[in-house]
């Protein structure tokens, strides 16, 4: 039988059948992906094929095969440093969750994950979260930030996931597609989802008062099916990992605006940092390219991530 994972916890996966029934599988035999160092080879959202077997009393799928996948989302594992984690798969479109404080989301964060969505065909929709609770100053922060990603060409929305402000544009974005939601812990992606769909009533936390940080209320990726027609991806918030799969000579091709222009650059292979007759940096000092971006851009090419770090990583199209 044919399915989609739902639910991965390690050496168990729920799988929806193409019955629209719901089984525990497992993995037959030494199950790999060729050319992935996973420490899971099976994410939710993949579409596998399993045989239903007698355990027991019980029936429990056998996975024996994972089809071709059109996209991932991976990450360094954290305790395997040469291996991977793979978050979720077969993705429609990313909500990256954004808030200016309580937790903090970094420039270089966004940029990272906006260049590698670029990378590997995921559209991304900016969330703006809790403009709920923030003053004069720090709306009009989140104003220029929105109008900057906006004006590159990534859609941004101002949300108060708490109030429902917008969760309303949100959900018409949602229909019809398998969207996964994306940010650091605290940042209201459940809370969001509860918005939504108040039916699934996720857990939620408040955020740390020690560091100002949000606590782990998802513990797996698992998908859900909502009743206007979609399906979602709630992760864990993950603190950071680097980039992978990513050589220095194509990074400006995944920062849009650099793109556009980048032919103009007197030299083909031109890294845009100690080259002359740049095109980027003279936009730069044109201030027709962000310095943020344009400083997130060399952190990535020189591997000088300072204190800045990335929580998830969307693996590259072939």
């Amino acid at each position: 039988m044919k399915g989609v994972v739902y639910k991965s916890t390690g050496s168990w996966y729920t799988v929806k059948g193409a019955d629209n029934g719901f089984y525990e599988c497992r993995i037959k035999g030494k199950f790999r992906i060729k050319g992935i160092k996973s420490t899971n080879p099976i994410a939710v959202g993949d579409q596998v094929v399993f045989d239903l077997e007698h355990t027991g009393d019980e029936m429990v799928g056998v996975i024996s095969t994972i089809e071709e996948r059109k996209n991932y989302i991976i990450r360094k594992s954290v305790n395997l440093s040469k291996q991977t984690h793979i978050i979720a798969a077969n993705l429609d479109q990313v909500f990256l969750m954004i808030t200016l404080n309580n937790p903090v989301t970094h420039p270089i964060f966004i940029d990272r994950f906006l260049a590698t969505a670029e990378a590997y065909d995921i559209p991304v929709v900016l969330l703006f979260n809790k403009i709920d609770v923030y003053n004069e100053d720090a709306l009009t922060e989140i104003k220029y930030l929105a109008d900057l990603y906006r004006n590159i060409g990534y859609p941004c929305i101002g949300i108060s996931a708490k109030t429902g402000k917008n969760v309303e544009q949100v959900r018409a974005l949602m229909k019809g597609s398998t969207s996964l939601f994306a940010g650091h812990s605290g940042v209201g992606k459940s809370t969001l989802v509860n918005a939504l769909a108040p039916e699934l009533d996720l857990k939620t936390a408040a955020i740390s008062d020690q560091h100002s940080q949000g606590q782990h209320t998802t513990t797996f990726a698992e998908m859900y099916d909502l009743e206007f027609g979609a399906r979602i991806i709630d992760t864990p918030g993950i603190k950071g990992f680097g980039v992978v799969d990513m050589e220095k000579d194509e990074i400006g091709d995944y920062f849009r605006e650099f793109f556009e222009i980048k032919g103009a650059c007197k030299f083909n292979n031109c890294l845009h940092i100690d080259e002359p007759h740049c095109a980027i940096k003279k936009a730069l000092e044109n201030d027709e390219v962000s310095w943020s971006r344009y400083k997130s851009y060399v952190q990535m090419v020189t591997g000088e991530e300072g204190a800045y770090r990335i929580d998830e990583h969307i693996t590259k199209r072939s």
